[in-house]
């Protein structure tokens, strides 16, 4: 009777190890599949919305309006969270008796500074699982390989002669662990490579907004003390 080389048959046939590291192997796949659609979407919404912020930003409008319409909304990300911070720091600090415009700048820049380091947070969610995955499967595959091909030669050694027949089948259940591991860890490094060029370029765009909008404030302090 011949063996079975369809994927499903050697896959039946495998040792319940080897079975274990296709499960997996899949699963890890079908986990990292779904993350990167899921950060996808993500980062392009976050580059829309600090685009579209930026706009109105830089059209004119006055600031403290700007801040009105914010707090209206019940979420703000990106570079609005910025501003929001910023802004808020700002106006509480600039009122406190005696702070002057580096005291208030500062305080600013601070609050700014936290409200970076949480959106940066945000956008780099999931990348951590996504290197894990492109670097372990492979071994994992590997692994799966090397413990089916083991087990083959084993199995050969009872039998007086070994033909092509008898050793096919048992290599190529053992080969697909390692071909699982590359499906599974080829575009979890695409994927990681793509969002991380991408969180650095919206991460440097938040910076350059943060240090421009600090820019402003700035001028408003001094022209708020030297009115005083």
């Amino acid at each position: 009777m011949s063996a079975d080389i369809t994927f499903i048959g050697l896959f039946m046939q495998a040792s319940l190890l080897v079975k274990a590291v296709m499960i997996m192997l899949l699963a890890m796949s079908v986990i990292s599949w779904t993350m990167i659609f899921q950060r996808s979407k993500a980062l392009k919404q976050a580059k829309t919305l600090s685009t579209k912020f930026e706009d109105k930003f830089w059209s004119g409008v006055d600031l403290s309006r700007l801040y009105q319409d914010l707090n209206a909304k019940q979420n703000s990300e990106g570079s609005e969270a910025l501003f929001k911070a910023g802004f808020k720091e700002f106006a509480r600090t600039r009122q406190t008796a005696g702070r002057g415009t580096d005291s208030v700048m500062d305080a600013t820049h601070r609050a700014m500074r936290v409200g970076l380091s949480r959106e940066v947070e945000k956008l780099e969610t999931h990348l951590t699982f996504l290197a894990t995955v492109g670097s372990i499967s492979p071994y994992i595959g590997l692994f799966g390989t090397v413990w089916g091909i083991m087990n083959s030669f084993i199995a050969l050694g009872s039998v007086k002669q070994a033909t092509l027949s008898m050793v096919a089948p048992g290599i190529a259940e053992a080969l697909i662990a390692t071909a699982m591991g590359l499906f599974a860890a080829i575009p979890a490094v695409i994927a990681y490579n793509r969002f991380s060029h991408t969180v650095e370029k919206l991460e440097n765009s938040y910076h350059n907004f943060m240090e421009e909008f600090s820019a402003i404030l700035h001028r408003q302090a001094l022209a708020h003390q030297s009115g005083e």
